[in-house]
Order: structure tokens, then sequence, then C-alpha cells
């Protein structure tokens, strides 16, 4: 399978549940969905590169409807993964939920980076920091910036009604990564295998609501029960 068929298959989805795809568009990006593949950390536009058994593949899909975006990734594997890459996919997976756990009223935005980066360290792997979560809503990317990492500590003071993105991406190697000419590709340098996950959530008056599931409440990134039971 081609990440150009998966591009296909969602567009196809968004115009069947009455939505339109965020980034189709946006800011030159030609495609429905970003499909990142291994070593890109984000971005990857889709292509006619079959994918292959071991590849780990992370889908972001944005939808606009009734004029509100919801933004949404997961990260999975072709065939079985090695117990390696199975490791970094569920820790980045738990590292979201970690993230979005932090999240309430009169909590500061730093928050989530506290609740993710120590936990990435203490599995092995790195953070990275240049790119995070964003305000989202009646625009694609809004203020606050999310950092899922230490490095500038936000003093944002989370009150309810605030809605923005968790989206931490996990690496194997080196947290260092340059663009690729298409502008928009981002590839770590040492070419080993990344993961991302993401959820919009909504800061209510008691806590977080996950607001990127279906009616029937399923994600392919989990929920905070999950972390619960874990």
């Amino acid at each position: 399978v081609t990440t150009d068929e998966l591009d296909a298959v969602a567009h196809a989805a968004y115009v069947e549940l009455g939505a339109y795809p965020s980034t189709l568009g946006y800011r030159g990006f030609t495609k429905s969905i970003c499909t990142s593949v291994n070593g890109v950390i984000c971005h990857g536009i889709p292509d006619d590169r079959p994918l292959r058994h071991g590849d780990v593949v992370n889908v972001d899909v944005t939808a606009y409807v009734d004029g509100m975006h919801g933004d949404n990734s997961a990260t999975f594997c072709v065939g079985d993964p090695s117990p390696a890459i199975a490791g970094l996919i569920e820790t980045t997976r738990e590292a979201t939920l970690r993230g979005i756990a932090a999240v309430g009223p009169g909590a500061e935005l730093r928050c989530v980076a506290e609740a993710i980066e120590p936990f990435a360290w203490s599995r092995g792997y790195g953070v990275i920091r240049e790119y995070g979560g964003h305000g989202i809503g009646r625009t694609f990317h809004a203020a606050p910036h999310v950092d899922h990492g230490l490095q500038s500590p936000s003093t944002v003071v989370l009150v309810p009604g605030m809605t923005f993105t968790v989206e931490p991406m996990l690496v194997t190697g080196r947290a260092t990564f340059e663009q690729a000419p298409d502008g928009w590709t981002e590839h770590v340098d040492d070419d080993l295998p990344s993961a991302q996950f993401e959820h919009t959530v909504l800061v209510t008056d008691t806590g977080v609501d996950i607001l990127t599931v279906t009616a029937e409440g399923k994600t392919a990134v989990g929920t905070l029960d999950d972390l619960v039971t874990a």
C-alpha cells in the first residue's frame, strides 16, 4: 500500500462525513493527510512509495467541520513490530495521554512538558523540542504553543474553554532533524525510527476532555481511561 492510497481513503472519508481536510491547500500543502514514515518526525507528504514490512507510519488527520478544526494522529507499524518498535510506539502513546492527564483549570501550560519529557527519558527516548502542540478551533494553528520538552516552560495559565493539541514526537536516537527541500518533511539526522500521537483537547471546569474521538468514544490514541487502566 502506498501513502498516496491512504491519502485517497482519508479524503473520501472526509467528504463522506461532511468535513474538509484542513491540510489540503494549507500553505501550499498538497495532500489531505500527513504520512510520516520511519525517521520522518512530522509533515510527511503522501507519495507513491509502497510501504514495507516493519515501516513505522504516523497518519495525521485534521478535519474542518461546522467551522472548527480537529487535529488527531496515531502511529502504526506495517506488519508485526519488533519489540523495540512496539516499545517506541506504546511509550509515545502513553506519553501523549500523560500530557493530557496533566491538563486542568488553573494549571500552567508547562504541566504538559513536565508530564511528557521525564517519562520519555525514563524509557530511553528523546523528545523533539522544536515542534509542539498548538491552539486550535476556528483557526487551524493558533496560540498557545504547547511545548512537550522542558526547554522553555510556559507559565500560561489554563482556563476553561481553551482548546489545543497535545502531540509529542519521540525518537530512538538524537533529537535533531532537517527539513527536506519540499519545505515540509522533517527527517531526523540519524535516520532512526520516530513516533507521534495527537489529540485535540478542551480545558473544562473540572479537568480536560478529549475531543478527537468517535461518537462511541473510540480512538487509535486511547483515552484517559486507558491510562488509568495501564
